[in-house]
């Protein structure tokens, strides 16, 4: 007998079936549950009059270790479209990379450059299926045939568009300095200064942003890629120095273990030059 294939309505109301599970899962940890690791970024992106500016740090974190203090979260899309990433870095990197192929064979058989909306719609619909479990938060800018557009794509799919825009752990920082300096029409100069205002704000004031300010000016005479745009001012010296002589650590035991080799088989084959 064949099985029925028709989809029964949801219920209203929250739904608990992972309760008894999440119990069990609790258990095999002995009451410590992990902890979610924190990820540590400043992105921003600014429209101005001739098209967008995206900024970003250059400082990769791994827990409270720096792991990479010149990582590029600024990634190309397409000509006229470039995306900044926060979040877990081989997410951004493969999201972006698989956006970038995809709107690649599109522009070979069309002959035209796609759209922005274009892609933050497939983007929307690649993260939307994951439910979260990529951890990609993306600004999207870019220059097209209807006008210069600046997007944010958030790791469960959420869309949102403004003039000017910030993510990341140094966000609230870098909005609180758009709010105050963005005005519409902005010149190209005035757009590049608010950016690396907003991205410096989010470094003095999170410790997972830092080192060197990148930027992006997208237009459509074309795309400038700044990196870096800005150095970091603060440079850490060394007050001593870490070299080691021989003999300075001292050895506790010693053993020296002999090994036995023993050759089964020898054959030696003559390598043909001609």
């Amino acid at each position: 007998m064949a099985q029925s294939n028709v989809l029964q309505a949801p219920a209203g109301g929250f739904n608990f079936d992972h309760a008894a599970r999440n119990a069990e899962l609790e258990g095999l940890f002995d009451g410590q549950i992990p902890k979610p690791v924190k990820t540590g970024t400043t992105i921003a992106g600014v429209v101005f009059k001739g098209g967008v500016v995206l900024g970003a740090d250059t400082r990769a974190t791994s827990s409270e270790v720096v792991a990479d203090k010149m990582c590029a979260k600024i990634h190309y899309i397409a000509q006229n479209i470039y995306c900044c990433g926060a979040g877990t870095a081989a997410d951004t990197e493969k999201t972006t990379e698989l956006l970038s192929s995809n709107l690649t064979i599109f522009s070979l058989n069309s002959g035209r450059n796609p759209r922005v909306v274009m892609a933050v719609n497939i983007l929307q619909e690649m993260l939307y299926r994951y439910h979260g479990l990529i951890g990609a938060s993306l600004i999207l800018g870019g220059v097209d045939c209807t006008g210069n557009h600046l997007y944010t794509v958030g790791p469960y799919g959420s869309v949102n568009t403004m003039p000017y825009l910030a993510m990341g752990s140094g966000d609230l920082a870098a909005l609180a300095i758009l709010e105050d300096g963005y005005k519409p029409d902005l010149e190209l100069d005035e757009a590049k200064e608010l950016v690396r205002g907003a991205i410096q704000a989010g470094i003095l004031n999170d410790l997972a942003s830092g080192n060197n300010i990148d930027i992006c000016v997208i237009a459509r005479e074309g795309v400038d890629y700044i990196r870096p745009y800005q150095v970091s001012e603060y440079k850490v010296e060394r007050k001593s120095k870490y070299k080691y002589g021989a003999g300075m650590t001292a050895v506790l035991t010693e053993k020296v273990v002999p090994v036995k080799l023993e050759v089964v088989e020898e054959t030696v084959q003559r390598m043909d030059t001609a």
